[in-house]
């Protein structure tokens, strides 16, 4: 009897910001990993996120959404998405059910008419849309690239999501066990920790305020002979006035976004938490590359 063979490779998820590519990755992986809200820059570098079954290893590379640059981090984030697309076996391109393709959709297309990997379109938030639509947009799309594959999920109700695994599979090669079988990310605790505060304060705070901010974890210990974690961590921002909005009347709303980021480690690590939040400001950080490399935007570990 033939021995099965065993497929891996890298497969990066590329889309305009706010398509779905953390909450598809999150449903492939069938855990969370990369954070999630409605707002743009919500990934902002590259993360790896790791499935393995018996067919093969797929390391997933969930890249920040593709826009035109306005700051410095900007610019690392546009970086980080091109440059992702270099060096893997497989694209998923996330687009909407929609048949209109606009100036970040064409700059994708062109993007994406120089690789020379299979490009697999992904049709998501299919449940948002009437059926009869999702035919239109794939129709739409088929006459602007030839794509390898064309599927439609849902990823929020983790619809179709096992035949687009069955389909990235049948464009990878046999090939090495990248990471252990148990690993689903090279992201460290800390990594996520500080990712997991972020999310939250992009989920409550006014609109001009998140694109604003860093979170960096400043110390993170579990106790001795306790089973519990102690992590303090610092919100950064631009302007004294949105530090008044993130601490809130009385420091509300910081509370706020402390209690329910803390719930999301506690779930993370399995026990409990004292999470510790302070704020500062660090005008115009987004531009400054001294401190875009110390809040972990550091363009060399895109090479």
């Amino acid at each position: 009897m033939e021995e099965k063979q065993f497929k891996s490779g890298f497969t990066a998820i590329i889309g305009r910001p706010n398509v779905g590519k953390s909450t598809l990755m999150n449903a492939l992986i069938g855990q969370k990993i990369a954070i999630t809200s409605g707002r743009a820059q919500t990934t902002r570098r590259r993360i790896e996120t790791v499935y393995t079954d018996d067919r093969g290893q797929i390391v997933f590379v969930d890249t920040p959404g593709i826009n035109k640059a306005k700051t410095k981090l900007g610019d690392y984030m546009l970086e980080s998405a091109e440059g992702s697309l270099r060096a893997v076996d497989c694209i998923m391109w996330l687009v909407e059910p929609s048949t209109f393709i606009g100036a970040g959709e064409r700059a994708i297309i062109e993007m994406l008419s120089r690789c020379h990997v299979p490009v697999i379109l992904v049709i998501n938030k299919i449940d948002a849309v009437k059926p009869e639509e999702v035919p239109k947009a794939i129709d739409k799309y088929k006459s602007e690239l030839p794509f390898a594959d064309i599927v439609p999920v849902s990823a929020i109700k983790n619809k179709n999501t096992d035949e687009l695994l069955d389909i990235i599979f049948s464009h990878l090669h046999e090939g090495p066990m990248y990471y252990d079988e148990d690993t689903v990310t090279e992201e460290t605790v800390r990594d996520i920790a500080s990712e997991l505060i972020r999310e939250q304060a992009l989920k409550l705070l006014d609109k001009e305020v998140p694109h604003g901010i860093a979170v960096l974890i400043d110390s993170m210990k579990e106790r001795e002979g306790q089973d519990i974690t102690d992590i303090e961590a610092t919100i950064i921002c631009e302007r004294d006035s949105h530090k008044g909005i993130i601490i809130g009347k009385n420091g509300a709303m910081l509370k706020k976004i402390g209690s329910r980021a803390r719930a999301e480690i506690e779930d993370m690590l399995e026990q409990k938490v004292n999470l510790k939040i302070w704020v500062k400001v660090r005008p115009g950080w987004r531009d400054n590359n001294m401190l875009l490399r110390e809040y972990g935007y550091d363009k060399k570990d895109l090479k």
